[in-house]
Formats: C-alpha cells, sequence, structure tokens
C-alpha cells in the first residue's frame, strides 16, 4: 500500500495528541455498532460491558455486497468543513460509507461523530496522531495510538465503537493487526487509492478511481487534512456514475 507523505497538518495533530495519550486509560461501557446508541452512565453495582469478540486480524479488502460492489471509505476527518459536504452527498445518492475517524479529530467534533453514526455510516480507529512510520515504533507505541483512538473515537460517538482499524498510510505490523482484531476491529486495506488527498483536481480524482476500480472494491477517500473540495467535487460526479454502472454499495467485510 502507498503511503501517504508531506502531511503537514498533522504536525499539529501530533502535538494535541500528547496530551491525550499521557491520560491514563479508564475502562468504558462499549455499545455494538449495528445501531446501537450510548446510553446514560452504567449502575456502580452493574459490571462493564464485555470486551468485543475478536476479528480476523487479515486485512480486509472486500465488500460484504459481493462481487459487484464498492465500500466507500472515507479517511482522517472528522472535519467541520468537508464531512458535512460529504455526509450530505452519501445521503442524496442513498450511500452508507466507513468513516476512518483520527482520535483527536473525533474528540474535538463529536457532533459530526455522532451525526456519521446517525446516518448509519460506520467507524473505522484511524490512531491517535495519524503518524505514518508507526510500523517502525515500539509495540507500546502502536498499542497507544490504537487503544487510546478507540476510546476517543467510541467517547465522541456516545458509545459506538469502530468496527474496523486502518493504519496511517498502511504502516500495519503483524502486531497492530492482531491487538485491533482483539478489540473486535478488523484491520482495513484500500484497492483504490483515488489520490485525493494530493489535490490533482477532481476529473484527475475521477480518472483514478474509474481506471482502477478493476483493483478491488474498496476505495479511499478524504474528509480532512486540507481542503477537499474537489474530493466533493468528484463524489458528486463518482456516486451517481457508479450507481449506473449496477454497483451496490456495501461495507468491508469483517
Amino acid at each position: 500500500m502507498a503511503r501517504h507523505g508531506g502531511r503537514g497538518w498533522y504536525g499539529r495533530v501530533v502535538a494535541a495528541a500528547v496530551g491525550v495519550t499521557a491520560v491514563a486509560a479508564v475502562t468504558s461501557v462499549w455499545t455494538a455498532q449495528a445501531g446501537q446508541s450510548g446510553g446514560g452512565p452504567a449502575a456502580p453495582s452493574r459490571a462493564a460491558a464485555p470486551k468485543p469478540a475478536a476479528v480476523s486480524a487479515a486485512i480486509a479488502h472486500a465488500s460484504d455486497r459481493g462481487e459487484h460492489a464498492v465500500n466507500i471509505t472515507v479517511d482522517d476527518g472528522p472535519d467541520p468543513v468537508w464531512t458535512p459536504q460529504v455526509l450530505r452527498l452519501l445521503r442524496d445518492n442513498g450511500v452508507k460509507a466507513t468513516f476512518c475517524m483520527v482520535g483527536t479529530q473525533a474528540q474535538a467534533h463529536p457532533d459530526l461523530v455522532r451525526q456519521v453514526v446517525a446516518d448509519g455510516h460506520r467507524l473505522c480507529d484511524h490512531t491517535v496522531a495519524h503518524d505514518t512510520t508507526m510500523d517502525a515504533k515500539s509495540q507500546a507505541y502502536q498499542a497507544k495510538q490504537i487503544t487510546d483512538a478507540e476510546r476517543q473515537i467510541t467517547k465522541a460517538s456516545g458509545g459506538v465503537r469502530p468496527m474496523y482499524y486502518r493504519a496511517p498510510g498502511g504502516a500495519f505490523t503483524p502486531y497492530s493487526r492482531k491487538l485491533a482484531a482483539s478489540h473486535g476491529m478488523r484491520p482495513l486495506g484500500w484497492n483504490v487509492d483515488s489520490k485525493d488527498f494530493e489535490r490533482p483536481g477532481s476529473e484527475a480524482i475521477i480518472a483514478t478511481v474509474k481506471r482502477e476500480l478493476a483493483n478491488g472494491p474498496t476505495i479511499l477517500f478524504h474528509d480532512a487534512g486540507g481542503d477537499r473540495a474537489q474530493t466533493v467535487a468528484a463524489l458528486r460526479t463518482l456516486l451517481p456514475w457508479l450507481k449506473q454502472q449496477g454497483y451496490a454499495f456495501g461495507f468491508p467485510v469483517r
């Protein structure tokens, strides 16, 4: 998987994340992704809900809707400017997507996390600081990045847990995949990199997706990390086009 370089926006995220990751972990009550919303705090005498069942540690690419389907995945948000525009397009086209959220962004914009859930989309853990070199870091660092983001996203959502884990830039390790899977988060790859992060123009993004769609169903887009107007414009064309081609829209397999 290609790595994305030159993400100056994440320098500020890393700085913010240092304080976040220093906070001691507390036990939280998780609820399932499938349509459940978080309630109030559990009664003192009630035990915390058990950890979710482990899933496969293999990196997922396939769609749960079969071979002639696509999985729309949207990384790096939520962002107060671009996420609402992406959500509106998805809503207008009747499409569900998977949002791979940076923990500090989720913490800063819990209203958007809850809107993503309310619209029927799925959540994905994209770490606290979006460190694309985390595969070269210690296991303790990897664990902190993954589990802290899991807590941040779950808290921001009101109790809905991420169902997937996507390593920044594809920087998976055997350890990080097994850790995520043990927390019920299937490692999530991609087949089609739209290259929208590089802002090559909406027409170039559209052409890349159409050209590479034969590689597989999971398509990578972004809703944060800079000006995402080209992504929004490309999705405005691509979502109806995919429907016209007979594609179903699904979620990555679990």
